[in-house]
């Protein structure tokens, strides 16, 4: 009548949450009253709320409804916590799984096109001006540690960010700042018009990519913008680093677009 398992009636009598109204002593079973199906609904409510048996028992001995609240209150920040969990995890599968269809319907490595892109909503990380020096691992360390420090869920793809094309030409390894792709992120990579192409190879090498997209805007008479580096095949789905792939994505502006070799 109480719907629960007799597994459970009998580890509940066993660590002493919840004892039957008597038990036979020849045959051992356990018999409960009409009236225990009512009281056991305590039990049953916050259990099936995955409040711990140990904090259930110790609420129910000195039972009173502002330590019934407190108990609420308790179960729903934890509750708030592991929503914000699910919904982490949710937008993960959901960014990887659209990066990776992404990368499987490459044309080519060395295709360059004219794209037009939807909005990638993004959580930019600290600018890497000032630092040279730096290399892509010492650059992308700095990242992450900013990123845990402040939140960044490095579960999704992470991308670089470059202010111009010659940037880009200048320290390809190196972005003006580090991306991480996030539904809820505050800043963006609009929508529009984009040069996209594509480069193979372990994070940071680009190969000859730069001076391609930058001689395909020159040929078509295009304007350079910012230029977004994001890896649709990495760790994640691919062995073999040599096999990572990059989306080189470059903005279309008004401004004159450089026409260096």
């Amino acid at each position: 009548m109480s719907g629960i398992e007799q597994s459970t009636l009998r580890y509940w009598d066993r660590v002493g949450l919840f004892r039957p109204a008597y038990r036979d002593k020849n045959s051992n079973y356990r018999y409960y009253s009409k009236e225990q199906i009512v009281l056991v609904n305590f039990i049953k409510v916050f259990s099936n709320l995955k409040v711990p048996l140990k904090v259930i028992r110790s609420v129910n001995e000195n039972r009173s409804p502002e330590r019934v609240l407190r108990m609420l209150d308790q179960r729903e920040t934890m509750l708030d916590t592991e929503l914000n969990r699910l919904h982490e995890a949710y937008s993960t599968i959901h960014i990887l799984r659209d990066a990776i269809e992404r990368g499987l319907n490459v044309p080519g490595a060395s295709h360059i096109s004219l794209q037009t892109l939807d909005t990638m909503f993004i959580m930019p990380g600290p600018s890497n001006e000032g630092w040279e020096g730096d290399n892509f691992y010492q650059a992308f360390m700095r990242y992450c540690k900013y990123a845990k420090e402040n939140r960044i869920n490095l579960n999704n793809p992470i991308g670089g960010y470059f202010e111009s094309m010659e940037d880009f030409l200048e320290r390809p390894s190196v972005p003006t700042r580090f991306f991480t792709v996030d539904l809820h992120g505050y800043d963006k990579r609009a929508a529009g018009e984009y040069i996209v192409g594509y480069a193979r190879g372990y994070y940071g090498h680009m190969g000859g990519m730069p001076r391609r997209l930058n001689e395909f805007a020159a040929q078509h008479g295009l304007a350079c913008g910012p230029v977004y580096v994001l890896y649709l095949l990495n760790e994640i789905s691919v062995k073999e680093p040599s096999e990572y792939l990059a989306q080189v994505c470059v903005a279309l502006t008004g401004k004159e677009c450089n026409r260096e070799e």
